[in-house]
């Protein structure tokens, strides 16, 4: 979503005659895009601001956006003076008009309260796309988990109309995109027109000329529909690929967290996503340590990793977020025990997704090249199932969708090699 974010607020500067810069030196405006999910965020930004204290000329601003801003506005602009605008993650469609405002009055701004109307009623046409695009589909979150700051700092649910959103993603598919990543803190919670939900909407997109594929993320379990998982059977576009967090194997542990499912629940979930698309790679997101999380219900999540088996995954240890329920509830548990339960987690999650990898060896399938690699002469891109692939291709290729087949593979990426079509 910040990736999204950044993208969007390129787009509403380039309007007003602004370019890309890699160079904080020759920048005009030096502009960091934060995000609050993880703890030490805010001390991240300070030491960002530290460099570019030293590398930006002295007439460039400095702007903050984000999450952290929607959270701590004014306590980082108290700690900070080099920043002259802070701005909320609701209200970046006004950033030229910020600039132009601090210009004429040479004032400090602080903009991170959540409008009435929508920020992406406000925002240009996108002009030019990766391959592999970001849109944004939905916004906020509703479930309030008690470890969260999601809902404080990106508000409650909202859902843009399908018109809206099938108007970008063609411009997208205009300005080059092949496959479009749809976004949302809550994606298949997406209510954008009544009586419809995201699997219909993925099945519009799917209309589209030029659209080559389509994803979606994050989901969360109990907003699963059928008519979505059937999306996955009866939309060749969209990829065999789910992330569809759990973050605990124990009841207990879920319902102390808020998250409005059970252990059993996800895994019917699960078997319905493999009756309908029994290839399907699941991911999935973990959080070890959480308050009160005993031994025997830390062993509970391992033992539902092991049942479900997954591609690949995320998970970390408990970060107590200022605000959330859970920064104050008794037992909370030592840094020394979250370690060692992260690392035997991540020790199984990695060597699940090895064995998933090395499966893929002597498999042929298409691949879309977005990025250079490591080495000269090595493309990198991501198979429907997600997996990083590297193959040896000429630069020219980049942005396009090849057939290879797999000659080895890791437990971080696949190794591949262009067959001819």
């Amino acid at each position: 979503m910040n990736v999204y974010d950044s993208a969007r607020m390129r787009d509403a500067l380039a309007v007003h005659g602004f370019t890309e810069t890699d160079s904080v030196a020759k920048a005009d405006v030096v502009l960091l895009n934060t995000c609050h999910i993880r703890e030490k965020a805010s001390e991240k930004l300070f030491s960002e601001l530290g460099r570019i204290a030293r590398e930006k000329k002295k007439s460039a601003l400095v702007v903050v956006a984000g999450c952290v801003v929607q959270a701590d506005g004014a306590e980082i602009l108290r700690r900070s003076q080099l920043i002259d605008i802070a701005i909320g993650p609701q209200n970046y469609h006004l950033l030229p008009e910020l600039i132009e405002r601090h210009n004429r009055q040479k004032g400090r701004i602080l903009k991170a309260d959540f409008p009435a109307e929508s920020k992406f009623d406000f925002l240009p046409t996108p002009q030019k796309s990766a391959a592999a695009a970001f849109l944004a589909v939905q916004e906020g979150c509703d479930h309030f988990c008690s470890y969260c700051v999601v809902p404080y700092t990106r508000g409650c649910e909202y859902s843009r109309p399908s018109s809206e959103i099938i108007k970008e993603a063609k411009a997208l598919v205009k300005a080059g995109a092949k496959e479009i990543m749809l976004l949302g803190q809550n994606v298949n919670g997406w209510h954008g027109d009544k009586g419809k939900d995201l699997g219909d909407l993925i099945r519009e997109l799917a209309k589209l000329r030029g659209l080559k594929r389509i994803r979606y993320t994050t989901s969360y379990p109990s907003e699963m529909t059928q008519n979505l998982i059937n999306a996955h059977q009866d939309t060749p576009k969209l990829m065999p690929y789910i992330h569809l967090p759990i973050q605990a194997g124990s009841n207990r542990v879920l319902k102390a967290m808020n998250r409005q499912y059970t252990v059993e629940q996800y895994e019917k979930i699960v078997a319905a996503f493999r009756k309908v698309r029994p290839d399907i790679a699941i991911s999935s997101d973990f959080i070890v340590g959480f308050p009160g999380e005993t031994e025997a219900e830390f062993e509970e999540t391992m033992e539902l990793v092991k049942r479900v088996g997954y591609a690949s995954s995320y998970s970390f240890k408990f970060s107590a977020r200022p605000g959330t329920p859970a920064s104050l509830m008794k037992d909370q548990i030592s840094e020394d025990v979250k370690t060692k339960r992260l690392m035997k987690l991540q020790a199984l999650l990695l060597k699940q997704q090895k064995a998933f990898n090395e499966s893929f060896i002597g498999k042929e399938f298409d691949v879309l090249l977005t990025e250079k690699g490591k080495e000269r002469g090595q493309l990198l891109g991501y198979s429907p199932y997600m997996q990083g692939t590297i193959v040896k291709a000429p630069t020219k290729m980049l942005g396009e969708i090849v057939h290879v087949k797999v000659v080895a593979a890791s437990a971080t990426a696949l190794k591949a090699e262009l067959l001819k079509g």
